[in-house]
């Protein structure tokens, strides 16, 4: 049988190019065959002009490649390239389905590493110099998310923490604040919505959950909300990085 080649898991961190880790980029610049998200960008892409790139994004709402499918051609590129890229945005353990890939990548026996990236909320909370811990105010954050697996649709359930972070929280704003309503937030507790975290095109917009459950109408890129009295803009903060577009225009409606 011929070589079996190995597979990167590779964590493309949360937009920009520069973001990447040094090993990232290294490793996509050797690589052979580039299976990459929807999510990551076409600079991240110019990174690796010498691969062969295969586009297997899922966006919410889209149509998307199945993950069964995505699974098969990982195994089917390691069986004809020495050196294979799966680019996901973020970080790969984290809200990247890598379970599901790792089981099939080791069930076909082929090689497999996995490359940390920079996660959407750490970048969040740089973009916004939002610390999303805070002495004496929040000791503890958590990363969640409403998209479930089919069997578990029913997993709504917000976990009780000072911090919390919400991936691909646009299109769920409503329910959200509406759960932490009914749990005893605060209507003025603050939220911070980040829109295209880390991009050209990046957005930020402060609110309160009061705000939030009216909505963030349709966004044009990926959504992360914080919520939490971190959150709090601090007496003399500067708002440099905020900007109008899709999401402001709702907030202004």
């Amino acid at each position: 049988m011929p070589a079996l080649g190995k597979v990167y898991l590779i964590g493309a961190g949360p937009g920009a190019q520069d973001l990447i880790t040094v090993r990232g980029a290294r490793l996509l610049a050797q690589a052979d065959i580039v299976l990459h998200d929807a999510l990551v960008t076409p600079e991240m892409l110019e990174l690796c002009p010498q691969a062969e790139k295969i586009p297997v994004g899922k966006r919410s709402g889209q149509r998307s490649v199945a993950q069964q499918v995505i699974n098969q051609q990982l195994v089917e590129a390691a069986g004809r390239a020495s050196l294979v890229v799966r680019l996901k945005g973020g970080d790969p353990m984290l809200f990247g389905r890598a379970d599901e890939e790792l089981r099939a990548l080791e069930q076909a026996g082929i090689a497999v590493d996995v490359v940390p990236g920079i996660t959407t909320a750490v970048a969040a909370a740089a973009a916004t110099q939002q610390p999303l811990t805070k002495r004496g105010v929040a000791r503890s954050v958590a990363f969640f998310t409403s998209s479930t697996a089919p069997e578990h649709a029913d997993h709504d359930a917000i976990p009780e923490t000072d911090t919390l972070v919400q991936y691909m929280g646009g299109r769920e704003a409503i329910a959200t604040a509406e759960r932490l309503l009914a749990h005893g937030h605060a209507p003025d507790k603050p939220v911070v919505v980040i829109e295209n975290v880390s991009r050209a095109d990046q957005q930020i917009h402060r609110i309160d959950i009061a705000r939030l459950a009216q909505g963030l109408g349709t966004p044009h890129g990926p959504v992360l909300v914080m919520i939490g009295e971190a959150m709090r803009a601090r007496p003399h903060q500067r708002f440099n990085t905020e900007s109008s577009g899709p999401i402001a225009t709702q907030l202004r409606a």
